[in-house]
């Protein structure tokens, strides 16, 4: 071998020894749903014993307030009673504080700065909004189930399972205020986030004709925009015995699209300094 040869293959050697190599990534990657992020969050809500007795005592409570009336078992409205009627309404209400409470909760998440630590993790956006909805959807299913128990005590009845049917269409249909109240609470400070939202649903409810029937007049017009307007049409449908229209469904595949894709918009605006 020349000296020229010697003096390339030994420049050829520095070179790749002294070349940084690159690690392969090996991070890893979230999918949709974290299973060990979920069980992380559900064990963080069963600690949380003002929000699980909020959950378990003010649905019913509303309930015994507005349907405990006797003169109700005897009334008949679609395929069962006024108590039923109501039951399914409070039922609603009751999913729809529990799902907006629990996804409220990132209010606090936020504050404690809690949610860019999330962002120096793999999980994504998407993961992370799916997860908090999933745990708000637990203390809605919580809500239903005990103004459900309490309804059928007080001596609601329903037909062919129209009751059971309303009451798993309450659960369902609450996922829309579960991203409602996860959007809600990138956008108002964690102190008084709740004040400001029960006042926001119990108006919410009025205008979209869960209290009350809105009737024929430009109220009923109006209220087809409302978040509630769909989900209640929605689950009294089986009860009533009335068609659900499509206004009713896009109003409801509508809201939840908003408040999903704002929720994931906020959360990565909020964490965009990490």
């Amino acid at each position: 071998m020349t000296t020229t040869e010697t003096t390339s293959t030994a420049a050829a050697t520095r070179g790749t020894a002294q070349r940084p190599t690159t690690a392969p990534d090996r991070t890893p990657r979230t999918g949709l749903l974290n299973g060990r992020f979920l069980a992380v969050e559900l064990r963080r809500l069963l600690r949380n014993r003002r929000t699980v007795i909020f959950t378990l005592v003010m649905p019913p409570m509303f309930f015994l307030i507005f349907g405990a009336n006797a003169g109700y078992r005897h009334q008949s409205v679609g395929h069962g009673n006024v108590t039923a009627f109501i039951m399914v309404s409070m039922a609603l209400y009751g999913a729809m504080l529990a799902t907006t409470g629990g996804g409220a909760s990132v209010s606090v998440e936020r504050a404690q700065g809690w949610t860019r630590q999330l962002r120096l993790t793999p999980l994504r956006p998407a993961t992370y909004v799916t997860t908090k909805v999933l745990v708000a959807m637990v203390l809605g299913l919580a809500a239903v189930v005990v103004v459900g128990a309490v309804g059928l005590a007080e001596g609601a009845t329903g037909q062919g399972g129209a009751l059971v049917w309303s009451l798993l269409l309450a659960w369902v249909g609450s996922v829309v205020f579960a991203a409602f109240g996860l959007f809600m609470g990138y956008l108002l400070p964690a102190e008084n986030v709740m004040q400001i939202l029960g006042p926001v649903l119990a108006l919410l409810a009025f205008a979209g004709g869960l209290f009350v029937p809105l009737g024929d007049g430009v109220f009923a017009q109006i209220a087809k925009a409302v978040p509630t307007y769909g989900v209640a049409q929605i689950v009294r449908a089986p009860l009533t015995g009335e068609a659900v229209t499509g206004w009713a469904v896009l109003n409801v595949v509508g809201w939840a699209v908003v408040f999903g894709l704002g929720a994931a918009w906020r959360f990565r605006r909020d964490t965009a300094r990490v």
